[in-house]
């Protein structure tokens, strides 16, 4: 299945494809590359280097791991969000639970190949998401289900330029697909599907990165990762896409399916970090989070085989850049045994005008614990863990292509989410 592009082809198509209250950056984007990091909130992640997974945040920290390195982790998200609301004639609209739990791995090697050049490899994601607020929610007309899966590979290499300066980049081939759908809920029989798009693709991305080693005790770190295009390619079916289709050629046009993609452009990155080592035991860190997300104005299906009617706008969605703040601490209590803590404000990248059922992207709150232990010289295991608060927000959604299946939906969402992983790395 195509998932970037129609995924968001279809979560533009009837709502506004999303990685809702189920990421946990903003917008689709997830932030949870590693649970050493989890455990200070991933507060100061571009200025630090405890072990290989380092490089996904920064490649220039390349060249502070010493040797062959290995880290590999996971970590569970358990989200619960709940949207209550009414559409059309005051009817109830209600969804519990509707974003699912999910897994994140991840994976990281890092050497280094002489006194100044270092390499690495690394196997994340950077976005993803999935919600299903099912066929009998009342607002199924605006969007009611909406997934996207990613995953993304980097190659990358650093240098240190000076005694105090490294800098660092790697190439991204990311893979995604992605699917939405929304439903009937009036007109037609309730649960008609109205519009379903999935699709997948592969692109090419980059990211550069520097870290500027103050003193001893002082570092910044600063790193950029490039905005990808994808094009989901994949197939829609529905009412709505039958009647297009019936229009420019007749009854006869009318299939299952239909063949088409969508542009999605997952936006550009940028994080300012610092750590400071007050005394022997005690680091400080923080970290300015910037993601592009206003790049993402609009959603336009091409299917082809609607001739001169192949690019239909689906939806506008008018996001906004959005900001996240971190701030954490690190306690050496013992030379084996190290304590992690963090909080960290991510603000949205949607206003209240055009936020979604399907997207009820909002404010989140991090608050995060975490620790580290030398099992042996080579063996160092991490475990992290965080509570994240979805401030309540409302939303209104009354477009005028989907009102006539179930009228305009208005709603409130709240929310939280947990997060728990563990890592092992690995010193050859």
């Amino acid at each position: 299945m195509k998932m970037n592009k129609t995924l968001l082809s279809a979560a533009v198509a009837v709502g506004l494809l999303s990685t809702s209250g189920v990421t946990h950056a903003a917008g689709f984007q997830l932030a949870e590359y590693s649970a050493t990091g989890l455990g200070r909130a991933y507060a100061g992640e571009a200025a630090m280097a405890d072990n290989a997974g380092a490089q996904w945040r920064n490649p220039a920290m390349l060249t502070y791991l010493e040797g062959t390195q290995v880290s590999v982790g996971a970590i569970y998200v358990d989200p619960n969000i709940d949207i209550e609301g009414t559409s059309g004639a005051n009817t109830p609209a209600n969804s519990e639970d509707f974003a699912h739990s999910a897994v994140i791995p991840n994976f990281y090697v890092s050497h280094k190949y002489s006194e100044k050049l270092a390499i690495g490899f690394a196997a994340g994601t950077n976005y993803g998401m999935e919600t299903d607020l099912g066929k009998d929610f009342a607002g199924s007309n605006h969007g009611n289900e909406a997934s996207v899966i990613s995953m993304e590979l980097n190659l990358n290499a650093a240098y240190q330029v000076l005694d105090n300066v490294s800098v660092g980049g790697g190439i991204r081939y990311v893979m995604a697909e992605g699917s939405f759908g929304a439903t009937a809920a009036a007109t037609l029989p309730v649960g008609t599907t109205l519009k379903y798009m999935e699709g997948d693709d592969t692109a090419w991305g980059w990211q550069v990165g520097t870290a500027w080693q103050i003193n001893e005790n002082n570092r910044l770190g600063f790193t950029y990762k490039s905005e990808v295009d994808l094009t989901l390619e994949g197939h829609a079916k529905g009412a709505a896409f039958d009647a297009v289709a019936a229009g420019v050629g007749g009854l006869g046009a009318i299939k299952p399916q239909y063949s088409g993609s969508m542009e999605l452009a997952l936006p550009a990155t940028a994080e300012l970090a610092s750590f400071h080592q007050l005394t022997d035991t005690v680091a400080i860190h923080a970290s300015v989070n910037w993601t592009n997300w206003s790049s993402f104005k609009e959603l336009v299906a091409d299917i082809p085989e609607f001739g001169p009617a192949r690019t239909q706008d689906i939806k506008e969605e008018n996001w906004e850049d959005n900001y996240r703040f971190a701030i954490g601490t690190t306690y050496q209590m013992t030379p084996k045994l190290t304590l992690r803590s963090g909080i960290a404000y991510d603000t949205s990248a949607v206003s209240e005008e055009h936020r979604t059922a399907t997207i009820p992207e909002t404010d989140r709150t991090w608050l995060s614990i975490g620790a580290g232990y030398q099992w042996s010289e080579q063996l160092s295991l991490d475990a992290g863990f965080t509570y994240i608060l979805a401030k309540d927000a409302k939303m209104l959604e009354d477009d005028a292509a989907s009102a006539p299946f179930g009228g305009s939906f208005e709603g409130e969402v709240s929310g939280s989410i947990w997060l728990v992983g563990v890592q092992a790395n690995y010193r050859f």
